[in-house]
């Protein structure tokens, strides 16, 4: 312990008592000094732990928040509010006359009360266009089939952003409205507005369709800027009893990411016999929803090349009228068709779903699918 020579033995016993007690002493001091230790590194840690979570869930509200944006949720108002909110700003900007603004104020309050859309987005005539252009030109299509008569409705002031699903059913419906076969399920209805349409398909949840589809949407469109999709679409038709199907393009069937199936099943549903037949099919067929992450658009044709390559004829609702309007001159010129065209190179968005219509549902049969979407399973290609 130390180098002390000690006379006797009991000095020697109580300097060893000393040394050990001084040994104690300084491993209680040291003992205390790690449990204090311990305990600092603890609360650190806590403090590391508590920052973490709170930046985590900071990050997670902020993701949250800006997918309820995304996709409509986030309670500023639907698409009157944003009709009313945008048309202040072409006033304020100089761009519309105070005049021109109470006027299609009163116009749309008119529509949203009656629940049928003003009309003011839509083209007519345009399938009947296409026929006589393809009648007359297009020397390299060998052949081409286009759906029964479209309206084109392009999106407005009130849904610029998130209503291209409410469009295209738009167009679906101003299809199915020209089609004698769908009189019996469609009668006496009109185009509605988007508020009237986002009624409908809450209408549709409550009679027990797609119950997981609704509770994602909270049961709620109405006053709402929420995105609707296939499902949606599937949804409201089929409470209409009109018979279509959803079909899962889920990944890529070509290379570099394309979609040839796709473009093949289309084809299918247009054609029948494909050899004999004239050039211009205009077939009896109803146009097709086509859905892809962040939009949806409505085909209504394809062409089959001389090169036998296939080419979609697709009504986007982000195209606006004037441009529509360009192909019903009557000098129309391949260059308007360019806006249409989709080749197997145009479409390479990793998913695709179209939902295609396929007759009218017997009251028994829409009781038999409304149970059939509680668990919603999409046919999947391949």
């Amino acid at each position: 312990m130390c180098g002390l020579i000690c006379t006797n033995y009991h000095i020697l016993q109580e300097h060893v008592d000393l040394h050990l007690e001084e040994s104690n002493f300084g491993q209680g001091i040291d003992r205390v000094q790690c449990s204090r230790d311990l305990e600092l590194a603890h609360q650190l840690q806590q403090e590391e732990d508590r920052k973490r979570r709170s930046e985590e869930s900071r990050q997670e509200m902020g993701e949250f928040q800006k997918l309820q944006r995304q996709y409509g949720l986030d309670n500023s108002g639907g698409y009157k509010q944003q009709q009313l909110r945008n048309m202040e700003i072409e006033v304020n900007r100089g761009r519309m006359h105070p005049s021109e603004f109470h006027r299609r104020k009163a116009d749309m309050m008119e529509s949203l009360a009656i629940g049928i859309d003003d009309g003011k987005t839509r083209t007519s005539g345009i399938i009947e266009a296409l026929y006589r252009y393809y009648q007359n030109a297009a020397t390299d299509v060998r052949r081409v089939w286009l759906s029964t008569g479209v309206d084109h409705f392009h999106s407005s002031f009130g849904d610029k952003g998130w209503g291209c699903g409410y469009r295209n059913f738009q167009m679906l419906l101003s299809s199915l409205l020209q089609n004698d076969a769908y009189d019996d399920c469609l009668k006496g209805m009109s185009i509605p507005c988007i508020p009237k349409i986002q009624s409908m398909i809450e209408d549709a949840w409550k009679e027990g369709f797609d119950p997981q589809g609704a509770s994602q949407l909270n049961n709620r469109l109405q006053g709402t800027k929420a995105w609707i999709g296939a499902c949606e679409v599937y949804t409201l038709l089929t409470s209409l009893r009109v018979k279509c199907r959803i079909v899962d393009f889920h990944k890529s069937t070509g290379p570099l990411g394309t979609h040839p199936r796709l473009f093949e099943w289309i084809l299918n549903y247009y054609s029948s016999e494909r050899e004999g037949s004239p050039k211009v099919v205009c077939t009896s067929k109803p146009p097709i929803y086509l859905q892809h992450q962040g939009h949806s658009r409505t085909v209504v044709g394809i062409e089959e090349r001389k090169n036998r390559t296939l080419c979609l004829l697709i009504f986007d609702p982000g195209c606006p009228s004037r441009e529509m309007q360009k192909l019903l001159k009557q000098d129309m010129e391949a260059s308007n068709l360019k806006q249409l065209r989709k080749f197997v190179g145009n479409l390479k968005h990793k998913q695709y779903q179209i939902v295609a219509v396929e007759g009218v549902l017997s009251s028994e049969e829409k009781v038999a699918r409304r149970q059939a979407s509680q668990v919603f399973t999409a046919e999947k290609i391949p």
